[in-house]
C-alpha cells in the first residue's frame, strides 16, 4: 500500500512485498512526478530503501518512529531472559520468578504503569542495574521520538555514545542497527513522518475484509479499498444525468 501523507488517501496497492511490487508504482508515478518527492515514510526494510533510492533520490526517506523503538524493546527483552535464565540456573528461584513476573512491566512505557508495575520496576532498579540500564536506554531512544527535531538528533547522538559504551550486547548491536540506519531516523527526527497514517489504512481495509466476510482474490479487494479509502470515484452510467436532474 501507498498513502499519500498530505491527503491521507490510499493511492496506490497491489499484492506483493518485494522490490518488483514497488518498483510497479513508480512506473506508473513516472520519473517526472517520481522527482518531485519530497520525503517517503516506512519501515527499515532493505528491498523498500533501494527502490526508493533508485526511482526517487531526492526523497528524504524517514524510517518509522515505531519500528526503531520494537528493536530496542526487542533488544531489553534479550536483556531480560538472560538475567532471567542466569538467576534460574544460579539456584536463586525467587529472583528468577520476579524477573519474569516484570516482563510487562518492562515493556511499557514508564507512565503507562500500574501501581503493582511500577512496584516490579522498583525492585528491578534494587536488584539487577545492569537491567535496570538496558530499561533506561529503551526509554531514551523512545524519548528522542517524541521530542523531534534537532533537539531529538542531538539526543539520538547521545543515544548512541551511551549505548556502545554500556557494556550489554544486546544493546551494543542494537547501536550498530541505529548507526547503519542514522540518516533514515535522522530524516525522522526532522520531517516528523511516521507510518501511524499507513496502519490507520491498513486497520480499515482489515475492517473491509470482515465486513465482506473475505474476498476471493486480492485485486477485489484493492478495488473496493480504492473506492472507500482512495475516495476513488470512477464516472458511472446515468451519474452526470442524477447529478444535474
Amino acid at each position: 500500500m501507498v498513502v499519500d501523507h498530505d491527503t491521507g488517501r490510499l493511492v496506490w496497492a497491489a499484492p506483493g512485498h518485494d522490490e518488483a511490487t514497488l518498483e510497479r508504482c513508480f512506473d506508473l508515478l513516472g520519473e517526472a512526478r517520481s522527482a518531485q518527492l519530497t520525503s517517503v515514510s516506512a519501515d527499515a526494510a532493505g528491498w523498500i530503501a533501494g527502490v526508493v533510492a533508485r526511482r526517487c533520490p531526492a526523497a528524504a526517506l524517514c524510517l518509522d518512529p515505531f519500528h526503531v523503538v520494537r528493536w530496542a524493546t526487542d533488544a531489553l527483552d534479550e536483556v531480560r531472559r538472560q538475567t532471567w535464565n542466569a538467576a534460574r540456573r544460579g539456584g536463586h528461584p525467587a529472583l528468577a520468578r520476579e524477573l519474569k513476573g516484570a516482563r510487562f512491566a518492562l515493556w511499557k512505557n514508564r507512565e503507562d504503569l500500574t501501581m503493582r508495575q511500577r512496584g516490579k520496576f522498583a525492585r528491578i532498579a534494587e536488584i539487577n542495574r545492569r537491567l535496570y540500564r538496558a530499561y533506561l536506554l529503551k526509554q531514551e531512544l523512545r524519548l528522542g521520538f517524541k521530542l523531534k527535531g534537532l533537539r531529538a538528533v542531538a539526543l539520538l547522538d547521545a543515544w548512541l555514545v551511551w549505548a556502545r559504551r554500556c557494556r550489554i550486547p544486546a544493546l551494543v548491536r542494537l547501536a550498530r542497527s541505529i548507526t547503519d540506519h542514522r540518516a533514515g531516523i535522522r530524516a525522522t527526527l526532522l520531517h516528523g513522518l511516521s507510518n501511524g497514517l499507513v496502519e490507520s489504512v491498513n486497520t480499515r481495509i482489515r475492517l473491509l475484509t470482515r465486513i465482506a466476510f473475505g474476498f476471493k482474490s486480492p485485486e477485489a479487494l484493492i478495488g473496493l479499498a480504492m473506492l472507500s479509502v482512495g475516495r476513488l470515484c470512477p464516472p458511472l452510467p446515468g451519474r452526470a444525468l442524477a447529478t444535474h436532474g
